[in-house]
């Protein structure tokens, strides 16, 4: 998939990532810290993170088919380097996301209710709370680094700083 409608489909796919990718980063950290917030996501959560894992692949093809057909740049080249890189970000949300989905369907609903087992414990809560906070907030910041380098390497030199031509009357 490389064009969409006649434009490159990286620039229509690239706002599914950037979307995406936050928004499971937050709803990953808000269902490891607030359990609760787990069980009412329920299997939304994993799936929005499969989305999104999905989602990466299929746009760095599609800007690396875009690199090919623009002239060669070093913010281009920045940006696919980066661009690179988030796919281990987006399988650690994911991975987190289902880790997190299967221990608050194992746990019980209040402290103190039968059900739970030994993937409920404290320590393992708090163990996939951090690894979820330094994951979603790894993804976030590479998300980041890549649009912005992205949109430098696309407006550079593209637009001028001054107003061209008057709005009739000035």
């Amino acid at each position: 998939m490389t064009l969409i409608n006649g434009l490159p489909s990286h620039v229509l796919l690239v706002h599914v990532v950037v979307v995406l990718i936050p928004l499971t980063a937050l709803a990953l950290v808000a269902a490891a810290l607030w359990p609760r917030a787990g069980r009412r996501l329920g299997p939304l959560l994993p799936l929005l993170a499969l989305v999104a894992l999905v989602s990466v692949p299929l746009t760095t093809h599609a800007g690396e088919w875009l690199e090919r057909h623009v002239d060669d740049d070093a913010l281009v080249r920045r940006h696919a380097e980066l661009g690179d890189g988030l796919l281990p970000w987006a399988l650690g949300l994911f991975v987190l996301a289902a880790i997190v989905w299967w221990t608050g369907r194992r746990a019980p609903a209040k402290p103190g209710q039968g059900g739970g087992t030994r993937w409920s414990a404290l320590p393992v809560r708090i163990v996939v709370g951090v690894l979820s906070l330094a994951v979603a907030a790894g993804a976030v910041v590479d998300v980041y680094r890549i649009g912005d380098s992205g949109a430098k390497a696309a407006w550079h030199d593209a637009y001028s700083k001054t107003v061209k031509g008057s709005e009739g009357g000035s």
